[in-house]
């Protein structure tokens, strides 16, 4: 079985820092946007998708280092 994972941000006050972008399951992005259902990211943040990231955006230690963890997929997924 293969999980598919993208990163979305989790939303935060201005005050709060930069905005962080997590890695949660592509079957559930579209849902979210649509449905505004939250969605859980790899480390267990749960929030509605609002943003997509942008290239250099920063990401989750946490979920950069589940996902990294989690090796490659079958062969021709990304």
């Amino acid at each position: 079985m293969s999980t598919q994972t993208d990163a979305r941000p989790e939303t935060k006050d201005a005050d709060t820092g930069p905005e962080m972008f997590h890695y949660v399951r592509k079957d559930k992005i579209v849902e979210s946007a649509v449905m505004g259902n939250l969605v859980m990211a790899l480390c267990g943040e749960t929030f509605p998708v609002t943003k997509t990231p942008k290239p250099g955006s920063p990401v989750c230690p946490a979920c950069k280092e589940i996902y990294e963890s989690m090796g490659p997929g079958p062969e021709g997924e990304d």
